[in-house]
């Protein structure tokens, strides 16, 4: 039976301890709060108090609810306060001598048998533990903040903490509604160690001008389905803040990919600490405020398709997935479309999964029947490429070998017309040797379509260094007229999405094959605690192990990068034949 909790103890009561008193108090649990001076518990006092108007106002609370959460906490300025709880949880400013000489001075006052919890996000609770006489009692107990709203809570053992504490912390946390996760006392831990690690790659890959910010954050939400892009994630969390825990993590794991991107130090020194100075990677109306307005920094989207070439017929090469899906979009926003396939038997296949698909469409009610009508009239087949002679745009979206889009491409130079636009919907495979094998490097670009194409918004433009600028024009134009999401970026490895994904991917099954944290802990701590729509290991099942390990590799190929070298668990499963759910059995189990 886990400990029955009768009262607890918050030390610090700034936003974060003022939440989780508050949280405490609200499940029932009486609540001493120790502050620093009576100045300081005012402001605690004001800050619980409206906290606590808003969820009257929202119908969370009722009057008689609210009254009763606040005589449940017991403000104070004496430790000595503390005597009689059976936990404490920590929440002070984040300086790891602080944190040591408080929890020596606890140790000293309260039971024998209380738990002491740290709140920290990034510090070592080992080291915080070694303060006291009986590091077996102290844990992380580290909520998200507001911690009111978050559900996470990450429950930190260390290498001596007692089973019976972290399973006692467990349940409580459970009890106050909360979604805890056990991990291990590492840089960190869970969700901070994988989030900032994406956080900071996706910084470095601005200061290096790989790609604006508003394509690097238009990417990861309309690519992945995250709700904030990196850059403003990091503009909400405070640059100040991001900059420390990923100090912190990288003095800890020593990966050079936790050490801070130098601009981060640059724009805190200017003052640019994100929305509540009211400008850091984006400028903001007034500090605190979510409204971004326009600043010097801000693309003109009226000129980026400036000098588009026009673009009235499109080509596409290939009969799979990817290929009907671009097939599907391009002639749903009234272009005529010429699908080339190796033999007639493909190529009608292929149209007849494009009207599968419009006719699921029209089922729906999504879609108007003389519309899909309308729509498969302007897609002709085709098996030579002398029929792509007169197209304004050709995309390619043969197999993923290199060697297969060489041929296709060295087809196309020959076959088409000279200025039309030469596009591969690669995935990971340079543009650049599509390119090298025609007579006009200038017009070719990426074009990199996002899986079902008939339903993701995104679209990777991807030039090469020959690329002409009225070619990337026209690609994004042509994206805008078929109501994609265009995003603009270099050729090299992953481009943006594939980059910043798959070594957080990768993180996480090293993370597993550590026995840091559960499959399951990891998959929930990305889902409730940052948000996400899918954990990692759900990611990855859905995604294939196998394609997964094959970017990976080329991801650590073309960067040599050794935070990138994919994670030994993850070959050994694709060994095995644990591809994900394709084979029924990946990371999870599938029925």
């Amino acid at each position: 039976m886990p400990r029955e909790f009768a009262s607890v103890g918050v030390v610090g009561l700034g936003t974060m301890g003022a939440g989780i008193a508050e949280v405490f108090a609200r499940s029932g649990i009486p609540v001493v709060g120790v502050e620093l001076n009576d100045d300081c518990i005012a402001r605690s006092r004001g800050h619980i108090e409206h906290s606590t108007e808003r969820a009257l106002a929202k119908g969370k609370l009722d009057d008689a609810a609210r009254e009763a959460l606040l005589d449940r906490i017991t403000y104070t300025t004496s430790l000595e306060a503390l005597a009689d709880v059976d936990l404490v949880v920590e929440a002070i400013p984040e300086h790891l001598d602080a944190k040591g000489d408080l929890f020596e001075q606890l140790a000293k006052i309260t039971k024998p048998e209380v738990i002491l919890a740290s709140n920290t996000s990034s510090l070592s609770i080992t080291e915080i533990g070694v303060h006291t006489p009986r590091p077996s009692k102290v844990v992380g107990l580290h909520f998200f903040n507001p911690a009111p709203v978050m559900a996470l809570v990450e429950v930190v053992r260390t290498v001596v903490t007692e089973q019976d504490v972290v399973d006692d912390v467990v349940a409580l946390a459970a009890r106050i509604g909360k979604s805890p996760v056990v991990t291990g006392d590492r840089a960190g831990f869970i969700a901070n160690a994988l989030l900032f690690g994406y956080l900071n790659h996706a910084v470095t890959m601005y200061e290096q001008k790989y790609a604006t910010r508003e394509d690097l954050d238009a990417a990861m939400r309309f690519g992945c389905g995250y709700p904030m892009g990196p850059l403003a994630l990091i503009d909400l969390i405070g640059l100040d803040t991001a900059y420390e825990i990923l100090d912190s993590m990288y003095h800890q794991s020593r990966d050079r990919r936790h050490a801070p991107a130098p601009i981060l130090k640059q724009m805190i020194t200017a003052g640019l600490l994100g929305r509540k100075t009211g400008r850091g990677f984006y400028t903001y109306d007034a500090p605190d405020s979510p409204t971004v307005v326009a600043d010097a920094f801000t693309p003109d989207n009226a000129s980026a398709a400036s000098g588009a070439r026009p673009v009235r017929a499109i080509g596409v090469v290939g009969t799979g997935t990817m290929a009907t899906g671009i097939v599907e979009v391009f002639a749903k926003s009234g272009y005529d479309v010429v699908l080339r396939a190796r033999g007639e038997d493909k190529a009608n296949g292929a149209i007849a999964k494009v009207r599968k698909s419009l006719d699921k469409a029209v089922a729906k009610g999504r879609m108007a029947a003389e519309d899909a009508e309308a729509a498969i009239s302007r897609i002709t087949p085709a098996v030579d490429f002398s029929a792509l002679a007169d197209v304004d745009l050709v995309v390619e979206a043969v197999a993923e070998d290199i060697d297969v889009k060489r041929e296709v491409f060295t087809a196309l130079d020959a076959a088409v017309k000279p200025g039309a636009v030469l596009a591969t919907t690669t995935s990971s495979l340079p543009v650049v040797e599509c390119a090298a094998a025609t007579s006009r490097p200038a017009d070719v670009i990426g074009m990199h379509f996002f899986n079902p194409a008939q339903v993701m918004k995104l679209v990777e433009v991807v030039s090469t260094i020959n690329t002409a600028p009225d070619v990337e024009a026209t690609v994004t134009d042509v994206c805008a007229k078929v109501r994609k999401v265009p995003v603009r970026c270099g050729d090299r490895a992953g481009f943006i999405v594939n980059a910043l994904l798959f070594p957080y991917l990768n993180d996480a099954v090293k993370m597993l094959e550590a026995h840091y944290a559960k499959a399951g802990d990891i998959d929930t701590a990305m889902k409730v605690g940052c948000s996400l729509p899918m954990g990692p290991f759900e990611l990855l099942d859905v995604v294939g192990l196998d394609v997964s390990l094959a970017i990976q590799r080329t991801l650590f190929n073309e960067f040599r990068e050794a935070g990138f070298s994919p994670a030994p668990l993850l070959e050994h499963l694709v060994r095995a034949g644990r591809l994900g759910r394709k084979t029924g059995q990946g990371f999870w189990d599938y029925g």
